[in-house]
Protein backbone atom coordinates (compact mmCIF):
# COMPACT_ATOMS: atom_id res chain seq x y z
CA UNK A 1 0.00 0.00 0.00
CA UNK A 2 0.98 3.64 -0.41
CA UNK A 3 2.11 4.08 3.20
CA UNK A 4 3.74 0.68 3.65
CA UNK A 5 1.01 -0.64 5.94
CA UNK A 6 1.89 -4.00 7.51
CA UNK A 7 0.06 -7.16 6.48
CA UNK A 8 -2.00 -7.21 9.68
CA UNK A 9 -4.60 -4.91 8.11
CA UNK A 10 -8.28 -5.97 8.28
CA UNK A 11 -9.51 -8.44 5.68
CA UNK A 12 -11.78 -5.94 3.91
CA UNK A 13 -8.88 -3.50 3.46
CA UNK A 14 -6.69 -6.28 2.04
CA UNK A 15 -9.58 -7.25 -0.24
CA UNK A 16 -9.80 -3.71 -1.61
CA UNK A 17 -6.08 -3.40 -2.20
CA UNK A 18 -6.07 -6.76 -3.97
CA UNK A 19 -8.95 -5.63 -6.17
CA UNK A 20 -7.67 -2.12 -6.98
CA UNK A 21 -3.92 -2.50 -6.52
CA UNK A 22 -1.75 0.38 -5.34
CA UNK A 23 -4.41 3.01 -5.99
CA UNK A 24 -3.17 5.60 -3.52
CA UNK A 25 -4.97 4.01 -0.58
CA UNK A 26 -3.79 4.78 2.95
CA UNK A 27 -4.77 2.57 5.86
CA UNK A 28 -5.37 4.38 9.17
CA UNK A 29 -5.40 2.42 12.44
CA UNK A 30 -8.00 3.80 14.86
CA UNK A 31 -8.79 3.27 18.53
CA UNK A 32 -12.16 1.68 17.76
CA UNK A 33 -10.48 -0.86 15.41
CA UNK A 34 -13.02 -0.05 12.69
CA UNK A 35 -11.26 -0.62 9.32
CA UNK A 36 -10.46 2.89 8.07
CA UNK A 37 -9.11 3.54 4.58
CA UNK A 38 -8.29 6.80 2.82
CA UNK A 39 -9.12 6.64 -0.89
CA UNK A 40 -8.51 9.15 -3.71
CA UNK A 41 -11.62 11.11 -4.66
CA UNK A 42 -11.37 9.91 -8.28
CA UNK A 43 -11.69 6.27 -7.10
CA UNK A 44 -14.67 6.94 -4.82
CA UNK A 45 -17.47 5.71 -7.07
CA UNK A 46 -15.79 2.52 -8.20
CA UNK A 47 -14.78 1.58 -4.64
CA UNK A 48 -18.32 2.15 -3.34
CA UNK A 49 -19.86 0.23 -6.25
CA UNK A 50 -17.50 -2.67 -5.65
CA UNK A 51 -18.30 -2.82 -1.94
CA UNK A 52 -22.04 -2.63 -2.56
CA UNK A 53 -22.47 -4.81 -5.66
CA UNK A 54 -19.37 -6.89 -6.39
CA UNK A 55 -17.83 -7.89 -3.08
CA UNK A 56 -18.55 -11.49 -2.04
CA UNK A 57 -20.29 -10.32 1.13
CA UNK A 58 -21.42 -6.84 0.13
CA UNK A 59 -21.81 -3.68 2.18
CA UNK A 60 -25.40 -2.88 1.26
CA UNK A 61 -25.97 -0.04 3.72
CA UNK A 62 -24.50 3.44 3.72
CA UNK A 63 -24.69 3.72 7.49
CA UNK A 64 -23.36 7.26 7.77
CA UNK A 65 -21.82 10.08 5.76
CA UNK A 66 -20.26 13.07 7.46
CA UNK A 67 -17.29 15.44 7.34
CA UNK A 68 -14.47 16.85 9.46
CA UNK A 69 -12.97 20.34 9.22
CA UNK A 70 -9.27 19.45 9.48
CA UNK A 71 -7.80 22.96 9.22
CA UNK A 72 -7.18 23.52 12.94
CA UNK A 73 -6.36 19.96 13.94
CA UNK A 74 -2.98 19.46 15.62
CA UNK A 75 -2.36 15.72 15.27
CA UNK A 76 -2.85 14.11 11.84
CA UNK A 77 0.30 12.00 11.62
CA UNK A 78 0.15 9.41 8.83
CA UNK A 79 -2.96 10.90 7.23
CA UNK A 80 -3.14 12.55 3.81
CA UNK A 81 -3.08 16.34 3.64
CA UNK A 82 -6.61 17.70 3.90
CA UNK A 83 -8.52 20.87 4.70
CA UNK A 84 -11.72 18.81 4.95
CA UNK A 85 -12.41 15.09 5.14
CA UNK A 86 -15.60 13.40 3.99
CA UNK A 87 -16.24 10.15 5.85
CA UNK A 88 -18.36 7.25 4.56
CA UNK A 89 -19.25 4.37 6.87
CA UNK A 90 -20.70 1.26 5.22
CA UNK A 91 -22.36 -1.66 7.00
CA UNK A 92 -22.57 -5.29 5.88
CA UNK A 93 -25.20 -7.52 7.48
CA UNK A 94 -23.62 -10.64 5.96
CA UNK A 95 -20.19 -9.86 7.38
CA UNK A 96 -21.55 -8.26 10.55
CA UNK A 97 -18.87 -5.66 9.92
CA UNK A 98 -18.31 -2.04 8.90
CA UNK A 99 -15.75 -0.12 6.90
CA UNK A 100 -14.94 3.57 7.14
CA UNK A 101 -13.78 5.27 3.94
CA UNK A 102 -12.24 8.74 3.97
CA UNK A 103 -11.71 11.23 1.16
CA UNK A 104 -9.24 14.11 1.65
CA UNK A 105 -10.29 17.46 0.18
CA UNK A 106 -8.23 20.61 -0.22
CA UNK A 107 -9.61 24.13 -0.57
CA UNK A 108 -11.94 26.58 1.16
CA UNK A 109 -15.15 25.19 -0.39
CA UNK A 110 -14.09 21.91 -2.03
CA UNK A 111 -16.07 19.77 -4.45
CA UNK A 112 -16.48 16.01 -4.83
CA UNK A 113 -18.93 13.84 -6.77
CA UNK A 114 -22.27 12.90 -5.26
CA UNK A 115 -22.78 9.19 -4.53
CA UNK A 116 -26.60 9.33 -4.66
CA UNK A 117 -26.39 7.19 -7.81
CA UNK A 118 -24.78 4.45 -5.69
CA UNK A 119 -26.64 4.82 -2.37
CA UNK A 120 -30.04 6.53 -2.48
CA UNK A 121 -29.89 7.54 1.17
CA UNK A 122 -26.76 9.61 0.51
CA UNK A 123 -29.18 12.37 -0.57
CA UNK A 124 -29.94 13.78 2.89
CA UNK A 125 -26.47 13.08 4.27
CA UNK A 126 -24.81 15.03 1.45
CA UNK A 127 -27.26 17.89 1.93
CA UNK A 128 -26.38 17.92 5.64
CA UNK A 129 -22.64 18.04 4.92
CA UNK A 130 -23.14 20.91 2.46
CA UNK A 131 -25.41 22.71 4.95
CA UNK A 132 -22.99 22.34 7.87
CA UNK A 133 -19.59 22.50 6.11
CA UNK A 134 -20.07 24.08 2.68
CA UNK A 135 -18.68 21.04 0.82
CA UNK A 136 -20.25 20.83 -2.64
CA UNK A 137 -21.42 17.47 -4.04
CA UNK A 138 -21.41 17.70 -7.82
CA UNK A 139 -24.32 15.89 -9.44
CA UNK A 140 -26.53 15.92 -6.35
CA UNK A 141 -30.18 16.07 -7.49
CA UNK A 142 -31.20 18.83 -5.06
CA UNK A 143 -28.34 20.28 -3.04
CA UNK A 144 -30.02 22.71 -0.64
CA UNK A 145 -30.24 23.47 3.07
CA UNK A 146 -31.74 20.69 5.14
CA UNK A 147 -31.28 21.49 8.85
CA UNK A 148 -31.09 25.27 8.50
CA UNK A 149 -33.81 27.38 6.84
CA UNK A 150 -33.45 28.25 3.14
CA UNK A 151 -33.06 31.93 4.09
CA UNK A 152 -30.04 31.24 6.37
CA UNK A 153 -27.20 33.74 5.86
CA UNK A 154 -24.89 32.64 8.67
CA UNK A 155 -22.55 30.40 6.73
CA UNK A 156 -21.88 26.75 7.57
CA UNK A 157 -21.99 26.16 11.36
CA UNK A 158 -19.72 23.11 11.73
CA UNK A 159 -16.78 24.90 10.16
CA UNK A 160 -14.26 25.78 12.84
CA UNK A 161 -14.38 29.53 12.21
CA UNK A 162 -18.11 29.57 13.02
CA UNK A 163 -18.96 30.69 16.58
CA UNK A 164 -20.36 28.12 19.00
CA UNK A 165 -22.18 30.24 21.57
CA UNK A 166 -25.12 32.62 21.33
CA UNK A 167 -23.16 35.24 23.24
CA UNK A 168 -20.78 35.47 20.29
CA UNK A 169 -23.57 36.73 17.99
CA UNK A 170 -25.55 39.93 17.81
CA UNK A 171 -28.94 39.73 19.59
CA UNK A 172 -31.57 38.05 17.45
CA UNK A 173 -34.42 40.32 16.37
CA UNK A 174 -37.53 39.22 14.53
CA UNK A 175 -39.22 42.22 12.96
CA UNK A 176 -42.57 41.99 11.19
CA UNK A 177 -40.80 42.39 7.84
CA UNK A 178 -38.29 39.64 8.62
CA UNK A 179 -41.08 37.34 9.76
CA UNK A 180 -42.87 37.84 6.44
CA UNK A 181 -39.64 37.12 4.57
CA UNK A 182 -39.05 33.93 6.56
CA UNK A 183 -42.61 32.77 5.86
CA UNK A 184 -42.17 33.47 2.17
CA UNK A 185 -38.93 31.45 2.15
CA UNK A 186 -40.92 28.41 3.30
CA UNK A 187 -43.28 28.58 0.34
CA UNK A 188 -43.25 25.22 -1.46
CA UNK A 189 -42.58 25.31 -5.20
CA UNK A 190 -43.19 21.82 -6.69
CA UNK A 191 -40.92 22.46 -9.69
CA UNK A 192 -37.96 23.00 -7.37
CA UNK A 193 -38.37 19.41 -6.15
CA UNK A 194 -38.90 17.78 -9.54
CA UNK A 195 -42.69 17.56 -9.19
CA UNK A 196 -45.20 18.46 -11.89
CA UNK A 197 -48.36 20.42 -11.21
CA UNK A 198 -50.24 18.34 -13.81
CA UNK A 199 -51.68 18.92 -17.28
CA UNK A 200 -54.54 21.01 -18.57
CA UNK A 201 -56.89 18.06 -18.08
CA UNK A 202 -55.52 16.85 -14.78
CA UNK A 203 -54.20 18.80 -11.83
CA UNK A 204 -52.63 17.69 -8.55
CA UNK A 205 -53.30 19.16 -5.15
CA UNK A 206 -50.39 20.07 -2.88
CA UNK A 207 -51.10 19.87 0.84
CA UNK A 208 -48.99 21.02 3.78
CA UNK A 209 -48.99 18.40 6.52
CA UNK A 210 -47.29 19.90 9.58
CA UNK A 211 -45.02 21.23 10.98
CA UNK A 212 -47.67 21.85 13.66
CA UNK A 213 -49.94 18.83 13.52
CA UNK A 214 -50.45 16.20 16.26
CA UNK A 215 -50.00 13.31 13.82
CA UNK A 216 -46.66 14.71 12.62
CA UNK A 217 -45.11 13.61 15.95
CA UNK A 218 -43.07 16.76 16.38
CA UNK A 219 -41.99 19.85 14.46
CA UNK A 220 -42.00 17.97 11.17
CA UNK A 221 -43.46 18.99 7.82
CA UNK A 222 -44.38 16.82 4.85
CA UNK A 223 -45.62 18.41 1.63
CA UNK A 224 -48.01 16.00 -0.08
CA UNK A 225 -48.72 15.73 -3.80
CA UNK A 226 -52.22 14.31 -4.07
CA UNK A 227 -54.40 12.89 -6.79
CA UNK A 228 -57.63 12.84 -4.83
CA UNK A 229 -56.66 10.98 -1.65
CA UNK A 230 -53.87 9.04 -3.33
CA UNK A 231 -50.32 10.06 -2.48
CA UNK A 232 -48.49 10.61 -5.75
CA UNK A 233 -45.39 11.85 -3.96
CA UNK A 234 -44.30 13.74 -0.86
CA UNK A 235 -41.37 15.82 0.39
CA UNK A 236 -40.33 15.50 4.07
CA UNK A 237 -39.01 18.79 5.46
CA UNK A 238 -36.92 18.72 8.64
CA UNK A 239 -34.80 21.21 10.59
CA UNK A 240 -37.48 22.98 12.64
CA UNK A 241 -36.01 21.50 15.84
CA UNK A 242 -32.29 21.87 15.06
CA UNK A 243 -30.25 22.68 18.19
CA UNK A 244 -26.66 22.21 17.03
CA UNK A 245 -25.89 19.28 19.34
CA UNK A 246 -22.76 18.31 17.39
CA UNK A 247 -21.40 21.87 17.61
CA UNK A 248 -22.11 21.86 21.35
CA UNK A 249 -20.09 18.66 21.63
CA UNK A 250 -17.07 20.56 20.30
CA UNK A 251 -17.30 23.35 22.90
CA UNK A 252 -18.24 21.41 26.08
CA UNK A 253 -15.70 19.40 28.06
CA UNK A 254 -15.86 15.64 27.63
CA UNK A 255 -17.65 15.25 30.94
CA UNK A 256 -19.99 18.26 30.82
CA UNK A 257 -21.37 17.13 27.45
CA UNK A 258 -23.04 14.04 28.96
CA UNK A 259 -26.34 15.85 29.81
CA UNK A 260 -26.60 17.02 26.20
CA UNK A 261 -26.57 13.41 25.00
CA UNK A 262 -29.74 12.70 27.02
CA UNK A 263 -31.64 15.13 24.83
CA UNK A 264 -30.78 13.60 21.45
CA UNK A 265 -33.54 10.98 21.62
CA UNK A 266 -35.34 12.56 24.53
CA UNK A 267 -37.28 9.32 25.12
CA UNK A 268 -34.08 7.28 25.40
CA UNK A 269 -32.66 8.86 28.55
CA UNK A 270 -29.43 7.22 29.71
CA UNK A 271 -29.40 5.01 26.62
CA UNK A 272 -28.12 8.11 24.82
CA UNK A 273 -25.24 8.38 27.30
CA UNK A 274 -24.07 4.85 26.59
CA UNK A 275 -22.48 5.09 23.11
CA UNK A 276 -20.81 8.37 24.08
CA UNK A 277 -19.20 7.15 27.31
CA UNK A 278 -18.30 3.75 25.83
CA UNK A 279 -16.55 5.41 22.88
CA UNK A 280 -14.51 7.51 25.30
CA UNK A 281 -13.73 4.47 27.45
CA UNK A 282 -12.20 2.88 24.36
CA UNK A 283 -10.15 6.01 23.74
CA UNK A 284 -8.93 6.25 27.33
CA UNK A 285 -8.41 2.51 27.81
CA UNK A 286 -10.89 2.32 30.69
CA UNK A 287 -12.42 -1.03 31.64
CA UNK A 288 -15.55 -0.85 33.75
CA UNK A 289 -16.68 -3.48 36.25
CA UNK A 290 -19.31 -6.14 35.59
CA UNK A 291 -21.56 -4.29 38.02
CA UNK A 292 -21.38 -1.10 35.97
CA UNK A 293 -22.13 -3.02 32.77
CA UNK A 294 -25.15 -4.75 34.31
CA UNK A 295 -26.58 -1.57 35.81
CA UNK A 296 -26.20 0.17 32.47
CA UNK A 297 -28.06 -2.64 30.71
CA UNK A 298 -30.87 -2.56 33.27
CA UNK A 299 -31.41 1.20 32.95
CA UNK A 300 -31.21 1.08 29.16
CA UNK A 301 -33.90 -1.58 29.03
CA UNK A 302 -36.12 0.48 31.33
CA UNK A 303 -35.86 3.33 28.85
CA UNK A 304 -36.54 0.96 25.94
CA UNK A 305 -39.79 0.05 27.68
CA UNK A 306 -40.85 3.66 28.36
CA UNK A 307 -40.06 4.64 24.76
CA UNK A 308 -41.90 1.67 23.25
CA UNK A 309 -44.92 2.30 25.48
CA UNK A 310 -45.19 5.84 24.15
CA UNK A 311 -44.90 4.50 20.61
CA UNK A 312 -47.58 1.88 21.32
CA UNK A 313 -50.06 4.36 22.76
CA UNK A 314 -49.57 7.10 20.17
CA UNK A 315 -49.70 4.62 17.28
CA UNK A 316 -53.01 3.31 18.63
CA UNK A 317 -54.26 6.89 18.90
CA UNK A 318 -53.23 7.73 15.34
CA UNK A 319 -55.16 4.76 13.93
CA UNK A 320 -58.30 5.62 15.89
CA UNK A 321 -58.10 4.21 19.44
CA UNK A 322 -58.30 6.75 22.27
CA UNK A 323 -57.94 4.72 25.48
CA UNK A 324 -54.58 2.89 25.17
CA UNK A 325 -52.38 6.00 25.30
CA UNK A 326 -53.79 6.98 28.71
CA UNK A 327 -53.27 3.51 30.16
CA UNK A 328 -49.75 3.34 28.78
CA UNK A 329 -48.82 6.68 30.31
CA UNK A 330 -49.70 5.18 33.69
CA UNK A 331 -47.24 2.36 33.02
CA UNK A 332 -44.57 4.80 31.88
CA UNK A 333 -44.92 6.70 35.13
CA UNK A 334 -44.41 3.50 37.08
CA UNK A 335 -41.23 2.83 35.11
CA UNK A 336 -40.08 6.40 35.72
CA UNK A 337 -40.67 5.88 39.44
CA UNK A 338 -38.06 3.13 39.35
CA UNK A 339 -35.68 5.21 37.23
CA UNK A 340 -36.05 8.15 39.60
CA UNK A 341 -35.49 5.99 42.67
CA UNK A 342 -32.19 4.77 41.18
CA UNK A 343 -30.83 7.87 39.42
CA UNK A 344 -32.64 10.78 41.10
CA UNK A 345 -34.23 11.96 37.85
CA UNK A 346 -36.89 10.76 35.44
CA UNK A 347 -36.59 11.54 31.71
CA UNK A 348 -33.05 12.95 31.59
CA UNK A 349 -30.92 11.49 34.38
CA UNK A 350 -27.54 12.01 32.61
CA UNK A 351 -26.45 9.28 34.99
CA UNK A 352 -23.76 7.35 33.15
CA UNK A 353 -20.20 8.57 33.50
CA UNK A 354 -16.93 8.04 31.65
CA UNK A 355 -15.73 4.96 33.48
CA UNK A 356 -18.90 4.15 35.41
CA UNK A 357 -22.00 5.67 36.98
CA UNK A 358 -22.81 8.85 38.90
CA UNK A 359 -23.32 6.78 42.06
CA UNK A 360 -24.06 3.22 43.11
CA UNK A 361 -27.47 1.58 43.25
CA UNK A 362 -29.42 2.82 46.28
CA UNK A 363 -30.39 0.50 49.10
CA UNK A 364 -33.65 -1.33 48.36
CA UNK A 365 -33.54 -0.81 44.59
CA UNK A 366 -34.60 -4.41 44.03
CA UNK A 367 -37.99 -3.77 45.65
CA UNK A 368 -38.98 -1.09 43.13
CA UNK A 369 -37.74 -3.17 40.20
CA UNK A 370 -39.66 -6.24 41.42
CA UNK A 371 -42.86 -4.22 41.74
CA UNK A 372 -42.60 -3.11 38.13
CA UNK A 373 -41.81 -6.63 36.89
CA UNK A 374 -44.91 -7.92 38.65
CA UNK A 375 -47.07 -5.12 37.25
CA UNK A 376 -46.15 -4.85 33.57
CA UNK A 377 -46.78 -8.31 32.00
CA UNK A 378 -50.48 -8.32 32.92
CA UNK A 379 -50.86 -4.87 31.44
CA UNK A 380 -49.28 -6.00 28.18
CA UNK A 381 -51.73 -8.90 27.99
CA UNK A 382 -54.58 -6.43 28.33
CA UNK A 383 -53.20 -4.19 25.60
CA UNK A 384 -52.85 -7.15 23.27
CA UNK A 385 -56.58 -7.83 23.57
CA UNK A 386 -57.58 -4.17 23.35
CA UNK A 387 -55.23 -3.12 20.56
CA UNK A 388 -53.19 -5.72 18.69
CA UNK A 389 -56.09 -8.14 18.32
CA UNK A 390 -58.59 -5.40 17.45
CA UNK A 391 -59.90 -5.82 13.90
CA UNK A 392 -59.75 -2.13 13.03
CA UNK A 393 -56.30 -1.78 14.56
CA UNK A 394 -55.00 -4.64 12.41
CA UNK A 395 -56.71 -3.39 9.25
CA UNK A 396 -55.16 0.05 9.57
CA UNK A 397 -51.65 -1.42 9.68
CA UNK A 398 -51.53 -4.52 7.53
CA UNK A 399 -49.92 -4.05 4.10
CA UNK A 400 -49.50 -0.33 4.81
CA UNK A 401 -46.09 1.19 4.01
CA UNK A 402 -44.58 -2.28 3.62
CA UNK A 403 -40.98 -2.57 2.48
CA UNK A 404 -38.42 -5.34 2.08
CA UNK A 405 -35.08 -5.95 3.75
CA UNK A 406 -33.35 -4.69 0.59
CA UNK A 407 -35.37 -1.47 0.76
CA UNK A 408 -34.52 -1.03 4.43
CA UNK A 409 -30.78 -1.45 3.81
CA UNK A 410 -30.88 0.95 0.87
CA UNK A 411 -32.36 3.69 3.04
CA UNK A 412 -30.28 3.00 6.15
CA UNK A 413 -33.16 1.65 8.24
CA UNK A 414 -32.11 -0.08 11.47
CA UNK A 415 -33.76 -1.33 14.65
CA UNK A 416 -37.39 -2.52 14.70
CA UNK A 417 -38.00 -1.07 11.23
CA UNK A 418 -35.34 -3.40 9.80
CA UNK A 419 -36.23 -6.44 11.90
CA UNK A 420 -39.91 -6.12 10.88
CA UNK A 421 -38.80 -7.17 7.37
CA UNK A 422 -37.40 -10.44 8.74
CA UNK A 423 -33.77 -9.32 8.96
CA UNK A 424 -32.29 -10.75 12.17
CA UNK A 425 -29.89 -7.95 13.11
CA UNK A 426 -29.84 -6.61 16.65
CA UNK A 427 -26.53 -5.24 17.93
CA UNK A 428 -27.21 -6.65 21.40
CA UNK A 429 -26.88 -10.12 19.82
CA UNK A 430 -24.77 -9.44 16.71
CA UNK A 431 -22.13 -7.30 18.45
CA UNK A 432 -22.76 -7.60 22.19
CA UNK A 433 -21.67 -4.64 24.28
CA UNK A 434 -21.87 -3.81 28.00
CA UNK A 435 -22.28 -7.49 28.83
CA UNK A 436 -25.38 -8.21 26.70
CA UNK A 437 -23.79 -11.54 25.77
CA UNK A 438 -24.51 -12.71 29.32
CA UNK A 439 -28.30 -12.33 29.03
CA UNK A 440 -30.91 -14.75 27.78
CA UNK A 441 -33.41 -13.00 25.49
CA UNK A 442 -34.85 -13.33 22.00
CA UNK A 443 -34.88 -10.94 19.05
CA UNK A 444 -38.46 -10.59 17.72
CA UNK A 445 -38.81 -10.57 13.93
CA UNK A 446 -41.57 -9.67 11.49
CA UNK A 447 -41.95 -10.87 7.94
CA UNK A 448 -44.01 -8.34 5.92
CA UNK A 449 -42.31 -5.12 6.98
CA UNK A 450 -45.61 -3.24 7.30
CA UNK A 451 -47.03 -0.99 10.01
CA UNK A 452 -48.65 -3.89 11.85
CA UNK A 453 -45.43 -5.91 11.97
CA UNK A 454 -43.55 -2.92 13.33
CA UNK A 455 -46.11 -2.59 16.13
CA UNK A 456 -46.27 -6.28 17.07
CA UNK A 457 -42.48 -6.46 17.08
CA UNK A 458 -42.10 -3.57 19.54
CA UNK A 459 -44.72 -5.07 21.84
CA UNK A 460 -42.65 -8.25 22.00
CA UNK A 461 -39.48 -6.23 22.54
CA UNK A 462 -41.05 -4.81 25.71
CA UNK A 463 -41.53 -8.37 26.98
CA UNK A 464 -37.92 -9.24 26.16
CA UNK A 465 -36.72 -6.11 27.98
CA UNK A 466 -38.63 -7.29 31.05
CA UNK A 467 -36.73 -10.61 30.81
CA UNK A 468 -33.41 -8.78 30.69
CA UNK A 469 -34.30 -6.55 33.65
CA UNK A 470 -35.33 -9.56 35.71
CA UNK A 471 -31.96 -11.21 35.02
CA UNK A 472 -30.20 -7.98 36.06
CA UNK A 473 -32.15 -7.93 39.31
CA UNK A 474 -31.45 -11.56 40.16
CA UNK A 475 -27.79 -11.60 39.10
CA UNK A 476 -26.47 -8.13 39.92
CA UNK A 477 -22.67 -8.47 40.39
CA UNK A 478 -20.80 -6.88 43.24
CA UNK A 479 -18.01 -4.42 42.52
CA UNK A 480 -17.19 -0.72 42.18
CA UNK A 481 -19.54 1.67 40.42
CA UNK A 482 -16.64 3.59 38.92
CA UNK A 483 -13.35 2.46 37.39
CA UNK A 484 -10.07 3.15 39.15
CA UNK A 485 -8.55 5.11 36.26
CA UNK A 486 -7.14 8.66 36.15
CA UNK A 487 -9.42 9.64 33.26
CA UNK A 488 -12.60 8.45 34.94
CA UNK A 489 -14.71 11.56 35.47
CA UNK A 490 -14.96 12.54 38.19
CA UNK A 491 -13.03 10.08 40.41
CA UNK A 492 -14.85 8.70 43.49
CA UNK A 493 -15.14 11.59 45.95
CA UNK A 494 -14.23 9.56 49.04
CA UNK A 495 -10.80 8.78 47.53
CA UNK A 496 -10.00 12.49 47.12
CA UNK A 497 -9.72 12.70 50.91
CA UNK A 498 -7.18 9.86 51.10
CA UNK A 499 -4.45 10.53 48.52
CA UNK A 500 -3.15 13.71 46.92
CA UNK A 501 -2.96 12.29 43.38
CA UNK A 502 -6.70 11.66 43.26
CA UNK A 503 -7.42 15.05 44.83
CA UNK A 504 -5.36 16.79 42.15
CA UNK A 505 -7.04 14.74 39.39
CA UNK A 506 -10.48 15.55 40.77
CA UNK A 507 -9.67 19.27 40.99
CA UNK A 508 -8.29 19.48 37.44
CA UNK A 509 -11.10 17.49 35.86
CA UNK A 510 -13.87 19.44 37.55
CA UNK A 511 -12.32 22.91 37.06
CA UNK A 512 -10.62 22.42 33.69
CA UNK A 513 -11.80 19.16 32.18
CA UNK A 514 -10.46 15.73 31.30
CA UNK A 515 -7.72 15.65 28.67
CA UNK A 516 -8.31 12.70 26.36
CA UNK A 517 -5.48 11.27 24.26
CA UNK A 518 -5.33 11.85 20.50
CA UNK A 519 -7.33 9.46 18.38
CA UNK A 520 -10.61 8.56 16.70
CA UNK A 521 -13.18 6.38 18.39
CA UNK A 522 -16.78 5.31 17.90
CA UNK A 523 -19.45 3.13 19.44
CA UNK A 524 -22.73 1.80 18.08
CA UNK A 525 -25.63 0.64 20.25
CA UNK A 526 -29.11 -0.78 19.69
CA UNK A 527 -31.10 2.24 20.86
CA UNK A 528 -34.87 2.53 21.21
CA UNK A 529 -35.44 3.53 17.58
CA UNK A 530 -32.56 1.81 15.83
CA UNK A 531 -28.78 2.00 15.80
CA UNK A 532 -27.35 5.11 17.43
CA UNK A 533 -23.64 5.90 17.47
CA UNK A 534 -21.03 8.49 18.34
CA UNK A 535 -17.92 9.07 16.24
CA UNK A 536 -15.48 11.23 18.20
CA UNK A 537 -12.20 12.82 17.19
CA UNK A 538 -9.87 13.77 20.06
CA UNK A 539 -7.00 16.18 19.50
CA UNK A 540 -5.41 16.13 22.94
CA UNK A 541 -7.76 18.72 24.44
CA UNK A 542 -10.47 18.94 27.06
CA UNK A 543 -13.23 18.81 24.42
CA UNK A 544 -13.97 16.86 21.28
CA UNK A 545 -12.46 18.18 18.07
CA UNK A 546 -15.32 16.60 16.07
CA UNK A 547 -18.48 15.08 17.50
CA UNK A 548 -20.60 13.11 15.05
CA UNK A 549 -23.95 11.75 16.23
CA UNK A 550 -25.53 9.22 13.89
CA UNK A 551 -29.19 8.82 14.81
CA UNK A 552 -31.66 6.27 13.40
CA UNK A 553 -34.59 8.66 12.93
CA UNK A 554 -32.75 10.84 10.39
CA UNK A 555 -32.43 7.86 8.05
CA UNK A 556 -35.96 6.63 8.72
CA UNK A 557 -37.67 9.89 7.72
CA UNK A 558 -35.76 10.04 4.46
CA UNK A 559 -37.39 6.75 3.45
CA UNK A 560 -40.97 8.08 3.75
CA UNK A 561 -41.61 8.94 0.05
CA UNK A 562 -40.36 5.60 -1.29
CA UNK A 563 -42.53 3.58 1.11
CA UNK A 564 -45.79 5.54 0.89
CA UNK A 565 -46.19 6.47 -2.78
CA UNK A 566 -49.47 5.20 -4.23
CA UNK A 567 -51.20 4.84 -0.87
CA UNK A 568 -53.75 7.03 0.91
CA UNK A 569 -53.42 9.97 3.29
CA UNK A 570 -54.68 7.95 6.30
CA UNK A 571 -51.99 5.37 5.46
CA UNK A 572 -49.35 8.10 5.78
CA UNK A 573 -50.63 8.87 9.29
CA UNK A 574 -50.26 5.21 10.26
CA UNK A 575 -46.83 4.98 8.63
CA UNK A 576 -45.46 8.06 10.38
CA UNK A 577 -46.69 6.67 13.70
CA UNK A 578 -45.12 3.27 12.99
CA UNK A 579 -41.66 4.78 12.34
CA UNK A 580 -41.38 5.79 16.01
CA UNK A 581 -39.23 8.90 15.76
CA UNK A 582 -38.74 12.10 17.69
CA UNK A 583 -37.52 15.23 15.96
CA UNK A 584 -34.70 15.81 18.43
CA UNK A 585 -33.28 12.51 17.17
CA UNK A 586 -33.63 13.72 13.56
CA UNK A 587 -32.43 17.31 13.73
CA UNK A 588 -30.01 17.01 16.63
Amino acid sequence: MADGTPLSVPDVVRELTTRFGDAGFTYQPTVDALPTLWIPVERLHEVLRYLKHEAQKPFKMLYDLTAIDERFRKQRAGQPKADFTVVYQLLSIERNADIRLKVALVGEFPHLPSVTNVFQNANWYEREVWDMFGIVFDGHPNLRRILLPPSWKGGHPLRKEHAARATEFDPYQLTALRQDMEQEALRFNPEDWGMKRGTDQHDFMFLNFGPNHPAAHGAFRVVLQLDGEELVDCVPDIGYHHRGAEKMGERQTWHSYIPYTDRIDYLGGVMNNLPYVMALEKLAGIKVSDRVQTVRVMLCEFFRITSHLLFYGTYAQDVGAMSPVFYMFVDRQKAYDVIEAITGFRMHPAWFRIGGLAHDLPQGWEVKVKEFLDWMPKRLDGYRKAALENTIFKARGRDVAAYTTADALEWGVTGPGLRATGCDFDLRKARPYSGYENFDFEVPLGHKGDCHDRTVLREEEIRQSLRIIEQCMKNMPAGPYKADHPLTTPPPKDRTLKDIETLITHFLQVSWGTVMPHGETSQMIEATKGINSYYLTADGGTASYRTRIRTPSFAHLQQIPSAIRGQMVPDLIAYIASIDFVMADVDR
